[in-house]
């Protein structure tokens, strides 16, 4: 089995406070053989001589929508679902390219692009599926115009492709159940309004806890766990009740729903990166007057949510959460969470977090013997400049996933 040693570089362990100098690094087949603060002797091993870079693991990021090609989500109407499979492949490689070997989408993406993903059909990071988010008639995810009363057939419409609509407890099991037929490794549930959406207020209830329980159970029964849209406290404490483990947005959070998480060992994916971004750039693409009211209401609260969370000891993984052509400033989140965070509690959010999150600790996120190969070669350390994990890559020079290149320029 052929063999790969790193070697001349900077160890960055996201266990650790900070790099380490003297490391060597063995990789053989898809995973880490041997970590060593000396030299490792290996035969017929093919060396990389790392030039004194850093070496950390590749990162996650746990809220991406792999198939949101548009900013304005109802502009996917007039798309189909070969053109949304291309532009999602495209969106892959470029997370891919700015060092992301991991990512869970929070609902959209199908088992189809996940398979083309391991096949090697196409480039891009190991992928967590939701399938298609579920959410009441009139939720987040109803996207069916006022005009528009006879349900649209899903097969040539990415809109309706990406989201399945389920109202009372037995329609939320049944919805449940077909995401996780069609390979969903986690189920994505609409608990309160949204920032995209036309018609719901953000402090909307939307699936009530006897509808979620039931998607809930499903999921466990399945090996599998459930994730809840929810911004308002009321609508996390109601996820949490229902046995929701993982919270995305949250930017509402009080401190009562944060230790009510904290107890339950829930985790939150903030994603302020999309909120700044589209205050930025989101009008030109479409987004409405209305939908950008809510974000600014959000978004206010967001730096908030990340102290709330650290003080009842809420664990936050890394999420970007952005659509259509806003997707390449996914590592921006990196700079807006260092002004209230220290850089390696940022850093762990998309490593060790996240491999928690997507329940893949020892094997994502650590350089260790036994995980796999997702490694990343920095030009210097980015706990020293989150800058080296911008402008998409270009100061990685080495990316490696399951122990194959996917980029070497050295």
């Amino acid at each position: 089995m052929a063999q790969i040693l790193f070697r001349n570089m900077s160890l960055l362990d996201p266990r650790w406070e900070e790099a380490r100098d003297g490391y060597e690094v063995l990789i053989e087949g898809e995973t880490i053989r041997e970590v060593s603060d000396g030299p490792i002797r290996a035969a017929q091993v093919q060396v990389v001589d790392c030039g004194k870079r850093t070496l950390m693991p590749g990162l996650i990021d746990c809220h991406v929508h792999t198939m949101h090609s548009e900013v304005y989500v109802n502009r996917l109407e007039t798309v189909p679902l070969t053109l949304m499979a291309a532009h999602g492949a495209d969106r892959l490689k470029r997370m891919l390219d700015r060092g992301f070997t991991a990512v869970r989408d929070a609902g959209g993406a199908d088992w189809g692009i996940k398979a083309a993903v391991e096949a090697g059909l196409i480039a891009g990071p190991r992928l967590f599926i939701s399938g298609r988010s579920i959410g009441p008639t009139g939720g987040h995810n109803d996207r069916n115009r006022r005009t528009q009363t006879e349900p649209v057939c899903g097969c040539c419409n990415a809109m309706v492709f990406i989201r399945a609509i389920a109202d009372g407890p037995d329609e939320v099991r049944k919805a449940a159940r077909e995401q996780l037929r069609q390979g969903a490794d986690q189920v994505k549930f609409m608990v309160s309004g949204g920032v995209a959406s036309p018609y719901d207020p953000l402090e909307s209830r939307q699936f009530t806890v006897e509808e979620m329980s039931a998607g809930v159970e499903e999921a466990k029964a399945f090996g599998r766990y459930a994730l809840a849209h929810a911004y308002t406290p009321e609508a996390i404490t109601r996820a949490m009740k229902a046995g929701v483990r993982t919270i995305e947005h949250g930017n509402l959070v009080d401190a009562e729903a944060a230790r009510l998480m904290a107890s339950k060992g829930a985790y939150m994916v903030p994603n302020l990166v999309a909120y700044v971004v589209m205050k930025e750039r989101a009008a030109s693409y479409g987004m409405t007057r209305d939908m950008l009211d809510k974000n600014e209401h959000v978004l206010k609260a967001g730096y908030a949510e990340l102290e709330i969370c650290r003080q009842a000891g809420v664990k936050m993984g890394y999420g970007s959460d952005l659509l259509g052509a806003l997707e390449n400033e996914q590592s921006r989140e990196f700079l807006i969470r260092r002004e209230v965070m220290a850089p390696i509690e940022v850093l762990r959010s998309a490593t060790l977090v996240g491999a928690e999150i997507v329940r893949q600790q020892g094997r994502l996120g650590v350089v260790e013997p036994g995980a796999f190969a997702d490694l990343l070669l920095v030009d210097g350390d980015p706990l020293r400049d989150f800058g080296l994990l911008q402008d998409g890559g270009a100061h990685l020079p080495a990316i490696m996933k399951g122990g194959q290149f996917h980029k070497h320029t050295i």
